[in-house]
């Protein structure tokens, strides 16, 4: 190697080092767990399923001279994604408190609307059951996301845009939608919220997708309520879904808590409609890191039918670690 070029190089090394610098920091954390799980009742006795996830997290942040702040995240989870992997979620956020924050997010994002579908059960639902969830707007890959800055305090805004052809899980969208959500945080332990959304995922069948919600948490209580209304241009009679849940929430200490939850989905418009609902019981321990979990959970009328096969119960014990 001659003269210049060691110069040359040296020069470069030492501006990537002073620009790293300047950037800011890059984190790293993990997570791990296993769990075994059963489901049945209605017919199905799978026997114990055992599973295990792991992922890595990386993220780096830093200010830059205009005032801007630069974030980035990146999930290394081999698999998880539906392009392949190696990297699950993954999205880029610029802003401050003048300019409010704009989030791109390559994979693993939710639309203003999909966000706060289900506040108040958690996705109960999605316990193992062939139980349907709550009815949601498009949220997809590469999807745009918007925090409006403070308008005043305790309240928040935020705004989604997914445009058209993008990927939304295993479908792709035929037009863009737009998204947006209203959350008020004014009062002590109360948040009350608001979401309207879009669902583009097939012409034809386009629908307009609405949340309301609210929690309130006095002392060691916390209660949750929040229903969805998805209202679909499809003339099929199920076409149309209402969802509801509720939650109560007990902390008995920094380390354990219980909550009982309930979600209820119905479609209005057919005849003899029977709802879907399922409730259960969670509890977890935490201390240093690691959480104990566990849950038992009844699902009633499966997919709006009243067949035995339809109602179904499951148990699951989990441990996760956090590093």
């Amino acid at each position: 190697m001659n003269k210049f070029k060691k110069i040359g190089l040296t020069a470069l090394a030492g501006s990537l080092v002073a620009t790293s610098a300047f950037a800011g920091a890059v984190s790293v954390s993990g997570g791990a767990s296993f769990e075994v799980q059963h489901v049945g009742g209605g017919g199905a006795n799978d026997g114990k399923a055992w599973s295990m996830g792991n992922s890595i997290t990386f993220a780096g942040s830093g200010e830059l001279e205009n005032g801007l702040n630069v974030s980035i995240s990146f999930e290394l989870d081999n698999g998880a994604e539906a392009d392949g992997g190696p990297f699950d979620s993954h999205s880029v956020t610029v802003g401050n408190d003048t300019f409010g924050t704009l989030k791109f997010v390559g994979h693993g994002g939710a639309s203003a609307q999909s966000a706060v579908d289900d506040m108040a059960s958690g996705d109960i639902w999605d316990n193992g059951f062939s139980a349907t969830g709550a009815p949601t707007a498009s949220s997809g890959d590469n999807q745009i996301n918007y925090a409006l800055p403070s308008l005043m305090d305790g309240l928040a805004v935020n705004v989604s845009y997914l445009p058209r052809g993008t990927s939304a899980g295993a479908t792709t969208q035929y037009g863009s939608t737009m998204d947006w959500a209203v959350a008020y945080t004014g009062v002590e332990g109360l948040t009350l919220g608001y979401s309207s959304g879009e669902n583009k995922t097939t012409k034809g069948s386009e629908a307009d997708v609405s949340t309301y919600y609210v929690t309130y948490a006095y002392g060691p209580v916390t209660v949750a309520f929040a229903e969805t209304e998805y209202d679909s241009e499809s003339t099929t009679t199920t076409a149309d879904q209402d969802f509801t849940a509720y939650s109560v929430a007990y902390t008995v200490s920094d380390e354990i808590s219980v909550a009982y939850k309930v979600a209820d989905l119905s479609t209005p418009n057919a005849t003899g409609d029977v709802d879907q609902e399922v409730t259960g019981v969670t509890a977890s321990y935490t201390a240093g890191g690691m959480t104990i979990s566990g849950k038992m959970i009844n699902a009633d009328n499966i997919a709006h039918s009243s067949a035995a096969t339809s109602d179904q119960s499951m148990w699951e014990l989990a441990a996760s670690f956090a590093f």
